[in-house]
């Protein structure tokens, strides 16, 4: 056990080293900084950096660099589209492939949500991911819920406000295989579907659906999200159905922003949301170097 706690608290450290280094790049995107400007900024070592980039985000600094600017993402965003074609996007191949896990999304019933999940068992954890700790909550009938909560007191009182007749069971390291999956880069996808089972409003059901159409390292603003639900002009309520949820990165929320190209608001921090497209970023850049 205590081997197994101090490995997560290492990846928690290493996951802070990494997300520091993309925030370092972006924010000095404009002087193509060197490993040695990154390195001397975190106080490590220009091969510790090298290594543990690598080894986390799937491309060296250097790479990521060239791939992740501010217009690099306006660009994107005025294009509508991800920065491979959605074909290559699918049909990637081989160790390092992108994950190409198929989500499906079942809505709980309408008795369901007024009920508060009277009658539903709900297994939960908090485990650790390379975006910091994240609530996993699973019904028999798909994941209702992945948030990045920071520990279990949190995570158990927002499942709790979720679904407060809910029979909620604490097993730790019940999501730990699913996170690992997710957040592997090096892993290979089994291509078995994943479902998940969420409650909400029929509005927010359909944002939900709608941003699984995004593309992998898309991204696209609240107003062409209205417009490609057929509702323009209903980006503010489409923002707040985004901003509501409950799955992060299965539900891709975090490759909306606002149409100016800033990142706009995101409910685990600007900073993950930051971090989270950087990642995807750097997949897409690997796979392009690669295929």
């Amino acid at each position: 056990m205590e081997a197994i706690l101090s490995a997560d608290a290492e990846a928690g450290r290493d996951y802070a080293r990494v997300r520091d280094a993309i925030r370092y790049l972006v924010a000095h995107a404009g002087e193509q900084p060197q490993l040695a400007d990154v390195a001397a900024a975190l106080y490590l070592s220009e091969s510790r950096l090298q290594r543990l980039f690598s080894r986390w985000a799937g491309v060296s600094p250097k790479r990521f660099i060239q791939q992740l600017t501010c217009e690099a993402a306006k660009a994107r965003l005025a294009a509508g589209a991800p920065l491979l074609p959605l074909s290559h996007e699918l049909g990637l191949s081989g160790s390092s492939r992108l994950h190409d896990l198929f989500v499906t999304l079942e809505a709980m019933t309408p008795g369901e949500y007024q009920q508060g999940g009277a009658g539903l068992d709900i297994v939960w954890s908090v485990e650790p991911s390379r975006f910091g700790p994240a609530l996993l909550a699973q019904t028999a009938r798909g994941v209702c819920a992945l948030q990045f909560l920071a520990d279990d007191d949190e995570a158990e009182a927002w499942l709790r406000a979720q679904w407060p007749r809910a029979a909620l069971c604490h097993v730790p390291g019940q999501g730990r295989a699913l996170c690992e999956r997710l957040f592997d880069p090096l892993s290979e996808a089994d291509g078995s579907p994943l479902a998940l089972r969420v409650q909400g409003s029929n509005f927010q059901i359909q944002v939900w659906r709608a941003l699984l159409a995004v593309p992998y390292g898309g991204l696209l603003s609240y107003g062409q999200l209205a417009e490609k639900m057929g509702r323009p002009g209903a980006a503010r309520a489409v923002g707040n159905a985004v901003g509501a949820n409950p799955v992060a990165w299965l539900i891709p929320c975090h490759r909306v922003i606002r149409a100016e190209g800033a990142l706009g608001g995101y409910r685990w921090g600007e900073a993950r949301k930051l971090d989270l497209i950087g990642w995807e970023s750097a997949r897409l850049s690997r796979e392009e170097a690669t295929a």
